[in-house]
């Protein structure tokens, strides 16, 4: 099981981060976000950041010269598109990097494989979060992920939305064979962009055990 630490904003935590054994740091990109990253990591930091992990740009609804610009200035591994962003738009994007393309998943949902179909070809994984009308992400609330575990889901995924370090046995038992990883966030910090990081150690220590 992969693991993905979002909404990082703190340099100190970052490189706390990257000594623990997770595979992701996730960076919002979204203006309307409280974990905004910008002006508050400094590109370079995260340029010349030197670990095994991935960095992931988050993204809602920006445009593609946007995107590629931060790319380029933040060295990122991978982005992760969490907006309203057509199939035509991910594949332009996934020709020059690495696409995570997010689904929200609110109570009308009632078909995971309609929803991602049109993607199939456009990204290299989905990522499945809580679903809140103008919200995109940080809701500290889950889905049902019986909906997940009867998709014939295709692709591999991440799990996200209010996951906390009272679930890590839950997601050892989670079973679907393109299970990839999980997305943790707003139920590891204490306050928005600072993460409580014996929580997170704690968690991983549990999640890899």
């Amino acid at each position: 099981m992969k693991i993905k630490v979002c909404g990082i904003t703190q340099p100190e935590q970052l490189l706390q981060l990257c000594e623990l054994d997770i595979e992701y740091v996730g960076f919002i990109f979204y203006p309307g976000s409280p974990r905004y990253v910008v002006n508050k990591l400094k590109a370079k930091e995260v340029a010349r950041l030197k670990s095994s992990a991935q960095k992931v740009g988050v993204f809602v609804n920006a445009s593609e010269d946007e995107i590629m610009a931060q790319v380029e200035l933040y060295k990122l591994d991978a982005v992760q598109l969490h907006g309203n962003e057509s199939p035509s738009f991910c594949n332009n994007i996934s020709d020059h990097i690495k696409v995570i393309k997010a689904f929200r998943i609110s109570d009308e949902v009632t078909n995971i494989d309609w929803m991602v179909k049109p993607y199939e070809e456009a990204c290299d994984f989905y990522l499945f979060d809580q679903g809140a009308m103008g919200i995109y992400g940080g809701t500290g609330k889950k889905f049902d992920w019986s909906l997940i575990q009867n998709a014939n889901l295709g692709k591999q995924f991440f799990l996200s939305g209010g996951i906390g370090p009272d679930d890590a046995m839950a997601l050892k038992e989670f079973s679907h064979p393109y299970f990839y990883g999980i997305d943790i966030n707003s139920r590891f910090e204490i306050e928005p962009g600072f993460k409580d990081m014996p929580a997170v150690i704690e968690f991983v220590k549990t999640i890899r055990s």
